[in-house]
């Protein structure tokens, strides 16, 4: 399953049904799991593990040093999860001593020439379309999708199960479960249909539309969004987790609808 024309270094570690095609190279110290495809002239790095499954296209360089003028050649890494599938010309870069690691989950789609930087920690089932970029330090959530050419400001997270309008330049923090679109960045209204598809009831999808009713369109501001939230709306897990997130937010979070 090696081909011939590949360059596996000796201290790299190769699971069973491991295959690497041709003008690939995996340097040491780097681990892939069992079942994963390489294809041809992909580049990894050392300090990088990648999970079973998976499958990589030609053009990847995966965990190459940060371009973090702050990189002092510290022993960080990349870690990837099981069944995420990398597309051709992506690039993801290794930590730095703030996380010591960059993070892609399991069950992750990433499309071509995205690029993750330093320290990024991205949650499972994500889906990051054509030219997605995301600077240092970003969060993503499971199940977000962003759509093609989003470009993330470092330090921003993103919340789970949201859903991220192309061409969207993400300067704060987007809430859970939310699409997000437009110029400058706003609340477009909650990702019902991709709720649904994914489980949630009918019951918490009215929850979550009955909190962002009344943190974006019942009130002209955060703060006082969240006053009338916690007056007026239902206790639940689900509330509990978007207050949690918004008061967490050192960024802020992206603003409603104008």
């Amino acid at each position: 399953m090696i081909n011939k024309q590949a360059n596996i270094s000796e201290k790299a570690i190769l699971g069973e049904g491991v295959r690497v095609d041709s003008f690939s190279t995996v340097f040491e110290n780097v681990t892939i799991g069992d079942g994963t495809r390489i294809h041809p002239n992909v580049t990894i790095y050392p300090n990088t593990i990648i999970g079973k499954n998976c499958e990589i296209f030609p053009g990847a360089v995966i965990g190459v040093t940060p371009q973090d003028l702050k990189f002092e050649g510290e022993d960080t890494s990349v870690e990837i999860g099981d069944n995420t599938v990398i597309r051709e010309c992506v690039t993801i870069h290794r930590g730095t001593k703030d996380k010591w690691k960059t993070v892609i989950g399991s069950n992750c789609l990433l499309m071509t020439y995205v690029h993750v930087a330093h320290d990024c920690q991205i949650g499972n089932n994500v889906i990051l379309a054509s030219y997605v970029g995301l600077s240092g330090h970003v969060i993503i959530d499971d199940f977000a999708i962003l759509e093609g050419k989003v470009a993330a400001q470092q330090f921003v997270r993103i919340g789970r199960h949201s859903f991220v309008g192309g061409a969207s330049l993400v300067r704060k923090d987007i809430p859970p479960y939310v699409k997000a679109a437009r110029e400058p960045l706003t609340f477009a209204g909650v990702n019902s249909v991709g709720l649904r598809r994914r489980g949630f009831s009918d019951d918490d999808v009215r929850g979550i539309e009955d909190f962002y009713r009344t943190l974006y369109v019942q009130n002209n501001n955060v703060s006082k969004g969240l006053v009338a939230i916690k007056e007026g709306v239902p206790d639940s897990e689900l509330r509990k987790e978007l207050i949690d997130f918004i008061e967490s937010s050192e960024k802020g979070i992206i603003r409603g609808m104008i």
